[in-house]
């Protein structure tokens, strides 16, 4: 099992930067940003945790570009994996996108991992024009139409919601492909949106029932014809013990996601080091 952290990047406390390489030292595995890109004050959409429009955290109004926060971080680490948990790709350009994880997966030497959502933020995606009931729709399309600019020498893509005529894009990623792990509610129609078109799935913080849904996860995988295994990264809500991790273990998961702190750099940098010598990771810098 891999493990890595999650910083709730935003413009105060610890720098991304700082934050990433402290947790490459420590011997973390993946380095994790959310993305907003604004908070509508006026909401009708229920954040999933509190039930209602009450947010959980200020930092959501706060988040900093998360495809920027990653750059500062390729820069001063060389191993830790460049993620995001999650972003919302449906509220970018799918070319300009497209072209921003090219070259973050190029100037990093192929340590980037798109971890993406629908968007629970109806509020927010509607001031993107996106329409919230063909959310999905849209994210598969974008998908392929990156994917596609990925991996082509001369690409192009007609669809409902993205296209584009034949074009050249670079940088090329350096990953023949770069993965995708989708977060957001376990369940049928999420597990069958994955095994089409994604490389796993991420769990929200208030999931639960994980060994049946993983199981039910594989189930659609192999129904879809999909060889391998799918990846599932846990949001981690706990302090790790060596139940937890088995149990998780034992549900086949890939990737542990464990919080940081919205606290002072020194107490984040300690908060990475109490984790990382519960999990038992070797430091790879002094």
């Amino acid at each position: 099992m891999r493990h890595g952290v999650v910083l709730f990047a935003s413009d105060r406390g610890i720098r991304p930067a700082d934050a990433a390489r402290a947790a490459e030292d420590a011997g973390f595995d993946t380095f994790y940003v959310p993305e907003h890109t604004h908070i509508p004050v006026r909401r009708e959409a229920p954040h999933p945790g509190t039930g209602g429009a009450a947010l959980p955290d200020d930092r959501y109004s706060r988040t900093l570009d998360p495809w920027v926060a990653l750059a500062t971080a390729a820069q001063v680490t060389t191993r830790i994996r460049l993620a995001t948990a999650v972003a919302l790709p449906v509220e970018s350009d799918p070319i300009t996108l497209a072209k921003t994880i090219a070259t973050l997966d190029h100037l990093s030497g192929g340590r980037v991992t798109l971890g993406a959502g629908f968007g629970w933020n109806t509020d927010e995606l509607a001031d993107h024009h996106v329409d919230s009931p063909r959310r999905r729709t849209v994210l598969r399309e974008y998908v392929e139409a990156m994917r596609a600019l990925w991996t082509q020498e001369v690409a192009d893509y007609q669809g409902e919601y993205v296209s584009f005529g034949p074009s050249w894009a670079y940088p090329k990623p350096v990953q023949a492909h770069v993965p995708l792990i989708i977060g957001a509610g376990g369940g049928p129609k999420t597990f069958a949106w994955i095994a089409r078109t994604a490389d796993g799935w991420m769990t929200t913080p208030t999931e639960t029932g994980l060994r049946e849904k993983t199981d039910a996860l594989r189930d659609a995988w192999s129904r879809a014809g999909r060889d391998g295994e799918p990846q599932i990264h846990v949001l981690a809500t706990s302090r790790p013990t060596p139940e937890l991790l088995d149990s998780w273990s034992d549900a086949g998961i890939t990737d542990a996601i464990w919080g940081l702190p919205d606290r002072s750099p020194d107490e984040v940098v300690a908060s990475l080091a109490r984790t990382a010598d519960r999990l038992g990771l070797s430091a790879t810098r002094p």
